[in-house]
């Protein structure tokens, strides 16, 4: 038999849910991904390429699998990996919001990779922040 909760898991409208989770990390991973290639190809020119751009980018795909590692586990239930979905996609957009208001850091194009994906980090958080997985999530 059932619990509640596996009954809820199962749940179309959870099961959407997740499902555009995954699709928006997904997303920001690629965008992640396509970036590494870019830095890579723009390696030699100095205005373009610098440790913090190097950095960033790498920090991007690994908490791009990050979430994504999260966000499976918690369509299965776990209510930890759905804590740290949580927290992460909620951090990540401030984090990008600093960044580009840093003068000087970071390229412009850097900048507005970014801004991509923290419109895309906006969209994680508000979906894992929804009404219906708090409620799947509460502790009761």
């Amino acid at each position: 038999m059932k619990t509640p909760t596996e009954e809820r898991l199962r749940h179309p409208g959870t099961v959407r849910t997740f499902r555009n989770l995954r699709l928006l990390v997904t997303g920001y991973l690629t965008i992640g991904v396509l970036a590494l290639i870019a830095i890579v190809l723009l390696r030699d020119d100095a205005a373009a390429v610098n440790s913090a751009v190097w950095t960033r980018a790498i920090i991007v795909v690994i908490t791009a699998v990050l979430l994504l590692l999260f966000a499976g586990r918690a369509a299965r239930g776990s209510r930890g990996a759905y804590w740290r979905l949580r927290i992460v996609s909620i951090v990540t957009p401030v984090a990008i919001a600093v960044i580009i208001a840093l003068p000087g850091t970071f390229p412009l194009w850097m900048k507005i990779e970014q801004g991509v994906c923290g419109v895309v980090m906006v969209g994680v958080a508000v979906l894992a922040n929804s009404r219906e997985l708090r409620e799947l999530f509460a502790t009761g």
